[in-house]
């Protein structure tokens, strides 16, 4: 019951509102042309709501973020269910049968209990299911099909799989052998960054005046050094400066993920909080504004960057 007194609704009455929606003739017209392909962007959005409403400890939001992503996963089965794939409860089977299955310390016979979780036992398991499924879908021993890297989703965030491939090719070896070299990669790539993008800068290589005078020297020189000699400084970037540019931007974020890895930071999370600072700071400077009825958009950089240093001190000061 709720604490209203009003009966709560189970999850066979979602299946059954899912089905009403799906029902040609009688269902909805939007929910009726939706596929796979067109839900997937809305069971990650979903995803990533619920990390927010954890994220501001909001519970109230985490009930409703997951009955929305439950809803997803009702939405998905629904449809494989026209299919005639699988039903919602296959996926809840499958799923409990898995979690039994990977933790026999738990579920398993008095031997296993008080064996425990052994060291490397997750692993294993997990490469008993990976060849299962290979056996079980027939695949042929292709060079993708065999590779270590073959089982990390395409579809993942992009840097949640960097993590995830790095973290595969580290199991059998290939991953440096401790955190210094990750940060000599890091700055080897971000000064190839460099190099391919002060060129491109349309603004034509302006320097920062609080930047040091060495700062500035070896800008401006990297800048000149990279310039065409006939090429207005003004020009967009052909489209072969734009794809290395967008080539040493991915590998640099690449490295950054390997030192999230390396020092067990989930990078994502990372990202989030600094996303969120961001966010805070920047209300600072608008709250700043707005007590002189001003918009941001009514300052300029050198006010707005004071305001910034503002309330970075006031950070600084509160975390000591």
């Amino acid at each position: 019951m709720t604490k209203t007194g009003r009966p709560l609704h189970s999850i066979d009455d979602l299946i059954g509102v899912m089905a009403a929606l799906r029902t040609p003739g009688t269902g909805c017209p939007w929910d009726l042309v939706q596929t796979f392909a067109t839900i997937a962007p809305y069971t990650i959005e979903e995803a990533y709501e619920v990390a927010d409403a954890i994220e501001r400890s909001d519970m109230i939001d985490l009930e409703e973020e997951l009955g929305d992503l439950l809803l997803q996963v009702v939405y998905h089965a629904r449809m494989a269910e026209e299919a005639g794939s699988f039903r919602f409860s296959d996926v809840v089977d499958r799923i409990t049968r898995k979690m039994i299955r990977r933790h026999p310390h738990v579920f398993g016979d008095a031997t296993a209990r008080s064996a425990g979780a052994a060291t490397g036992m997750w692993d294993r398991i997990k490469a008993e299911e990976k060849a299962e499924k290979t056996q079980r879908a027939n695949h042929t021993a292709t060079t993708d099909a065999a590779s270590v890297l073959a089982d990390v989703p395409l579809s993942q965030p992009a840097l949640v799989r960097a993590i995830k491939l790095q973290d595969k090719a580290a199991k059998v070896g290939f991953d440096w052998p401790s955190l210094a070299p990750v940060f000599a990669k890091m700055r080897e790539e971000l000064v190839e960054l460099e190099e391919v993008s002060l060129a491109a800068d349309p603004r034509g290589g302006e320097v920062d005046a609080r930047l040091s005078p060495l700062d500035q020297n070896a800008l401006s020189s990297s800048a000149r050094s990279e310039a065409p000699t006939n090429a207005p400084t003004t020009a967009a970037a052909p489209t072969v400066a734009h794809d290395a540019i967008k080539e040493e931007f991915g590998d640099l974020l690449f490295v950054m993920a390997n030192v999230a890895r390396h020092l067990k930071i989930d990078a994502e999370d990372a990202l989030r909080g600094a996303n969120a600072k961001f966010t805070r700071r920047f209300r600072y400077i608008e709250t700043r504004l707005a007590e002189d009825r001003r918009t941001p958009a009514q300052s300029n950089l050198e006010e707005m960057d004071r305001l910034w240093d503002e309330v970075r001190a006031s950070d600084k000061l509160n975390r000591r």
